[in-house]
């Protein structure tokens, strides 16, 4: 039976609509995380979360994936995919019906949302885009103490970080106790766990002891 890799997708549009890119972080069981962000033109932030989606199962079907635990923080894409809201924009029509296509080709997808602040790598490769920093497909991202090393890091106090990761780990446990730990894999809990860490330059200090 094939493992659950996860994704963490995002849409951004600065003028919504404005400028817009799209970004995907896929983590498969035992193997380098890929990322991908691009610019997409002018569009709304409604169409490039969609847009994220489409391109991180096309993504995802390139390299074989056959069951995906999606994370985004759009709830309304994540309800209209679970069909709770009606796609009634004709501009997300299109890419909500590729969606449902690309959807089909895999033994399993399920898609949940998150808070912002539980997709900071993906929010931060999209505005890497809109920056003029894309990543394109294939492209891998290895997380280690040495990533970002040389850019300069926000830090914050050691009880904000203990408070943000205790936060995840909560949010991640009840998840566990209500639907079982194949719904949220622990690589998914890791990878937030690292991104707050890495971020608040908690793993560049230990570093340098």
């Amino acid at each position: 039976m094939s493992e659950t890799a996860t994704m963490h997708i995002d849409g951004a549009s600065r003028g919504n609509p404005g400028a817009a890119a799209y970004a995907v972080v896929l983590a498969r069981p035992g193997m380098p995380v890929v990322e991908e962000a691009d610019t997409i033109g002018t569009a709304s932030n409604n169409v490039a979360e969609y847009t994220a989606l489409v391109e991180g199962l096309a993504l995802a079907v390139e390299l074989g994936v056959k069951k995906v635990q999606v994370f985004s923080d759009s709830e309304l894409m994540v309800k209209q995919m679970s069909g709770v809201y009606k796609v009634k924009h004709e501009d997300l029509r299109p890419l909500y019906e590729e969606a449902c296509r690309l959807r089909k080709q895999f033994e399993q997808v399920t898609i949940a949302h998150v808070r912002r602040e539980q997709n900071k790598r993906a929010d931060a490769i999209g505005n890497d885009a809109l920056d003029g920093k894309p990543r394109k497909r294939g492209a891998a991202f290895l997380p280690s103490p040495l990533a970002g090393e040389g850019k300069t890091k926000t830090n914050v106090d050691d009880a904000g970080v203990r408070a943000d990761a205790i936060q995840c780990l909560a949010d991640a446990a009840k998840h566990w106790a209500a639907n079982g730990v194949a719904k949220l894999p622990p690589e998914a809990v890791w990878e937030q766990l690292w991104s707050l860490l890495d971020e608040a330059g908690v793993l560049k200090k230990k570093k340098a002891k």
